[in-house]
This record gives structure tokens, sequence and C-alpha cells, in this order.
């Protein structure tokens, strides 16, 4: 579950560009039909059997652990050196695992076996790059096969091996050859960075430019714009584009770090220096495009490998792989990822939240607190290590704690702006829920200050001053704004409908709720309140149906015995009042800050 402040790097440039090598990725991994474990036991159990662990190797790949798949294949190999399709699985799983000195080895068997391979010319490409035999690279490249996926990257990275090779003429004109219009943006984006690497100012700024005016909310493509305009002089243009970023995602580490260079007078240098990192960012961008859409993670995280082999530093890439992991609920390859990161990259203390964030995943509770707690010891004024802590304690329903937290990092910086919204917010939920309300009011209101329609802000605070009687007319005016910004938001009807049911207006109850049921069926919370609507109405059985489905949905702990209660003895007297917590399913503990 990234951090909001990691998001924008992975804005998808074209989702098409992975395609086809995720079909071959997923055809070559193992038949689908095969029911994997719930996990692979590490160290792994490597059997006698070729059939055993051939099964074991389906099934490790299926679930996509690279790591179990790249084992078990590799020792199958062993009783079958020569079957094609065996190479090629084990070869995928390898380059997916990391290990390249045995994928590499497996990629050469493969193309004796089948020239044009594609997924092995490229690798046995991206290794010529690595050694610098920039003519050989071009020469695996060119065989990559003619699906357009591999199209797109061999050209991109063919033009770094001319640039490799000192060839900058006749790498800006293989750039070129993306001549679809959809496909602007990566050839302008890697000409505008050939042409600064091979010393052509103008050209490098004007092909830069181009792409910026594409798509100037991506963090990458900034970075790089605003680093060459840092490089040729023009300080201001680059701070202009670091803040106009800065107002959409506040506080990013990279582009904090960028900006307080500036103010203090250093030129900055380019995102990439030589043909090797130019090679790396290709593969970055490209599984940067094409990760996070479900069947594209198994090829997204084969580019990410082969970018950081090339370049084991690339912060993003990084970054970007451990969440592919995370995306796949691979969560200890996760860890390890992340834990990989410079202790000198301005995104280490991102990438150790992260680590705290799939600690609590595992439900290592205990060292997730304890890893948030040292970060926050080790950088008390950052505010993304505080809004993490703060998310965790409430998570936890430490509510106290948590406000506590969200104050700390309200007093980091004394500049307020409109992103702070959710501070403000989720310090008000840990206000209410620890029974402070006058400064839950407050902040609620400062929430709304900042973003005067916000639904979520709507629906929590209109609803808390109907359950207390006060501000009625405002307080409707508000969720019933809340239901027309988001009408197919089930807990936001809820609200709407437990607060008529508040009111005694229980006809008007019961239509709404019967709206939150359909947009949310398994809530516990929404059928325990249209059981109680229905209740009030006279429909008794349906009440009761209502009731004993809330009670198989899991509620709260502490609402069990009262929906019991219930379905025993329906609603009379002395259990006919109704539950306070309104279903708000926009607080549902969240680690990015909101």
């Amino acid at each position: 579950m990234p951090l909001t402040a990691l998001s924008a790097h992975r804005r998808p440039l074209r989702r098409a560009a992975m395609a086809g090598l995720a079909l071959l990725c997923f055809a070559s991994a193992g038949s689908a039909n095969v029911r994997p474990s719930r996990a692979v036991a590490t160290p792994f159990e490597v059997g006698a059997s070729p059939a055993g662990n051939y099964l074991a190797a389906l099934s490790a790949a299926s679930q996509k652990d690279t790591l179990a798949a790249a084992t078990y294949f590799r020792e199958v190999l062993r009783f079958d050196p020569r079957n094609p399709a065996l190479i090629e699985r084990a070869f995928i799983a390898s380059i997916a695992n990391g290990d390249m000195p045995q994928a590499m080895t497996l990629a050469e068997r493969l193309v004796r076996i089948d020239p044009k391979n594609g997924l092995a010319n490229l690798a046995l490409g991206v290794r010529a790059i690595k050694t610098r035999q920039f003519a050989s690279a071009r020469t695996y490249l060119a065989k990559g096969g003619g699906f357009r996926q591999g199209e797109i990257t061999s050209i991109l990275l063919s033009a770094w091996a001319f640039a490799g090779a000192g060839e900058y003429g006749r790498a800006l004109e293989t750039t070129d050859k993306l001549t679809d219009r959809r496909l602007s943006l990566f050839r302008d984006y890697h000409a505008g960075l050939i042409a600064d690497v091979g010393k052509r100012p103008q050209e490098a700024a004007r092909r830069m430019k181009a792409a910026y005016d594409v798509e100037n909310g991506t963090l990458r493509l900034v970075d790089a714009y605003a680093r060459i305009e840092s490089k040729q002089g023009r300080k201001d243009e680059a701070l202009r584009a670091y803040r106009a970023f800065d107002e959409q995602l506040p506080r990013h580490p990279v582009i904090a770090q960028a900006m307080q260079q500036i103010n203090a007078g250093k030129t900055l240098d380019s995102v990439v220096s030589n043909a090797t990192e130019g090679a790396a960012e290709v593969l970055y961008g490209l599984a940067s495009a094409g990760g996070g859409q479900g069947g594209d993670e198994l090829a997204a995280i084969i580019y990410l490998r082969l970018a950081l082999w090339l370049e084991p530093n690339h912060a993003l890439a990084i970054i970007s792989l451990g969440d592919a992991y995370e995306r796949i609920k691979q969560d200890a390859r996760a860890i390890d990822v992340f834990e990989s990161m410079p202790a000198n990259s301005p995104l280490r203390s991102s990438a150790d939240l992260q680590i705290a964030f799939v600690l609590e995943k595992l439900d290592r509770k205990d060292e997730a607190l304890e890893h948030l707690n040292a970060i926050v010891k080790d950088q008390p004024n950052d505010p993304d290590a505080l809004i993490a802590l703060a998310n965790l304690q409430r998570s936890r329903k430490l509510y106290t704690e948590a406000a506590q937290s969200y104050t700390r990092a309200l007093d980091t910086s004394a500049e307020r702006g409109k992103s702070d919204w959710t501070i403000y917010y989720y310090r008000a939920v840990s206000y209410e829920r620890s029974k402070q309300w006058p400064q839950a009011e407050a902040d609620f209101r400062r929430a709304l200050e900042a973003v005067p329609e916000n639904p979520v802000v709507l629906n929590y605070l209109g609803y808390s001053w109907v359950d207390q009687g006060t501000n009625l007319d405002e307080a409707f005016r508000m969720l019933k704004r809340a239901v027309e910004l988001r009408p197919r938001d089930g807990y936001i009807v809820d609200s709407l409908g437990w607060a008529y049911y508040r009111l005694g207006k229980y006809d008007d109850a019961v239509r709404e709720l019967e709206r939150a049921i359909e947009l949310k069926p398994s809530d516990p919370v929404i059928n325990d309140h249209l059981g109680d609507a229905y209740w009030k109405v006279g429909r008794r059985l349906e009440a009761q149906f209502q009731w004993n489905h809330a009670r198989d949905l899991g509620p709260e702990p502490e609402e069990m015995p009262k929906i019991l209660r219930k379905i025993e003895k329906g609603m009379d007297e002395d259990n006919a009042a109704p539950t306070v917590t309104p279903a708000v399913g926009s607080d549902k503990p969240k680690t990015d800050g909101g």
C-alpha cells in the first residue's frame, strides 16, 4: 500500500507498452489451473522427484513467487536439461527473481534453440550494454521479435547503445523511429536525455520541453526537465516546474531535495549521465507504464530487475519493484527490495516507511511499530513519518496517541496548504473517537476550509451533528451534498439514511438505507441499520433477516451483543437506542495519510 507521496512517479504513460511481454511471461509461467498453496516454504524443500518439483514450480509461478519458482525450475532442469519449454520457464523465473548470472546462462541456451526469442534477446542485449559491447547489444535487440511492445523497447535501447558508442546523431535518429503520436512522450524524453549526455544543450532542452508539455504531472519527467533547465542556467524555470508539481503532491522528498539544492545555489545533475543509466531509464519507464495493471505485474518486475541490474541505485525503480511485490502479495520480497535503497537517497525514508507498512500487513505488529518509532526518533521533523505513525496508531484504535502524532506532523511546518486537510480530518476522527468533540469539530471545520466540497468531511461532520441533535439544518445540507458528490458511496448514503432514522423519519431512513445496502451489501453496520429501520416501520421479518445478516458479516466485537439481543427480543424500550457510530467507510485505516 504505497505512500501517496510516491504514487505520482508511477502514473502510467501508456499501459500498452508492456502487454505483449506480459502475455509472454504468463504463458510461460505455468498452468493457471494449478491450485497454489498458501505459501512456499523457505528454505525450499526440494524433492528428489522431478514431477514433484515441476508441480511445485508451477504452483509457485501461479502465485508469482519468483524465488520459489526459480528454485524449483532450476531443479527440474537437472533432470531434463534440453527441454525448451523448461529452459524458457526457468529463464523467466530467474530473471524475475533477479538471479542475473543464471538468467543469462539460460538466455544463451534459449537463443540457440529459438534465435528470435524476444525476452532472451532483450536480456542478452541488456547484458551487452552493461559490458559496453554496444554493437553486440544492437544485434541482440534487433532480434527481439516483431511484436509492437518489443519494438518500443528495442528502439529505445538501441538508441542508447548508439549513444554509448558516441554516435549521438544516430542515437537521436533511432528515437525518431517512434513515429506514433501516442509514443511521442517516450521518444522526446529519451531524445532529450541522449542529447544532454551528448552535450547538445539546445536539442536537449527542446526535446525535454516537448515531453514536459505533454505530461507535467509525472515525477520523473518533471525532475528530468527541471534538472536540464537548472544545468543550462535557467534556475527560475526549474523552480517553477518543481513548485507546480509540489502543489499537486506536496513534500515529495525528491522534489524537496532538488528545490533545496537550487535555493542553495547548486546546479543540478541530469537524471542520467551515461548510456548504461539511460538504458536503465528505458526499462524503468516501460515498467512504470505497464505496472499496476493486473496481468502486467510480472512483466513490470522483469523490466525493473533488468533496470536495477544496470543501475542498482535507481531509487524510483527500487520503490516500484517493492510496490510490485506488494501488489502480488510477495511481502517478504518487498521488504528485501525496500531495504536495498541506498542510505543517501532522498527516498530512503520513504522505503523505510514502506517496510513498516508491510510488516503491519504481515501481522508483525510489534516490529512495525518499533520500526516506525525508530524512523520518527531519527527524523523527528519528517511529516510523512509522523503521519505514518499516526495512521498506524489510529488503525489500532490508539486515538489519543494518534491525535498527538498528527499534531506533531502539523507542527513540523508553519505553512499550510490544501493537502493538509487529510491531517486535520484524521486528527478530527481521532479526537472524536477519543471523546474530545470540541477539538474534533474544530478540525473538521479546518478541513472543510481547505476543501469545502469534500464529501468525506461533509459526511462525518454532518452525521456527528445529527447524532448530537445540533446544527440540524446545516448537517442535513452537508449529508445531502455528500450524497450528491458520491452517489455510489454506500457508506455516505448510509449516513444520510441513519440521520433520518435518528430524527424519527423512518420511511425516509428505509429508502436511503435500502440504497446503501445495494451499494455495500456486505457491510455489517449498514445491514444492522436497515434492520433497525425496518423494525420501526413494522417490517419485523425483514428486520430479523437484516440483523442475522449483520451478525454473519462479522461486526465489531462491541456491536455483536447488541445485534444478538435484537435478534432474540426485537427492539423494545431497553435496547431501542441506535448505534452511534456511522458506517464511515472513508475512515477505514489508511497508510498514506489520505
